[in-house]
């Protein structure tokens, strides 16, 4: 028997701004709730809107400097700065809604 096809999804909800030097996505998760399981092609940068905490839950391929699990307390107004590489999916592991934009910086 074959392994299943993985099929990556878009990091966010909703593309919110792009033009040729950033792409801006909208995320809200709901508590217990994963985003689609995606690719980061590009250096990004992570600012929190809402929520408390949040996990990252790396694929076996993914090349993030991340651990294969990785979660943290959050604080609304935080601007985190990502490198590339990491195929994951983003987990609401708090007890509010997680809503964030994902920047993505273009070559």
């Amino acid at each position: 028997m074959s392994e299943p096809t993985r099929v990556l999804g878009p990091m966010g909800d909703d593309v919110v701004f792009e033009n040729d030097r950033v792409r801006i996505w909208e995320l809200n998760l709901p508590p217990g709730a994963d985003s689609n399981i995606h690719e980061h092609e590009l250096d990004y940068i992570l600012v929190i809107l809402g929520g408390d905490r949040v996990a990252a839950v790396q694929e076996p391929d993914s090349t993030s400097t991340l651990p294969p699990y990785f979660e943290s307390a959050v604080t609304p107004g935080q601007a985190v700065f990502v490198e590339r590489g990491g195929i994951e999916i983003a987990r609401n592991v708090g007890t509010e809604p997680y809503h964030e934009f994902i920047i993505e910086l273009k070559d």
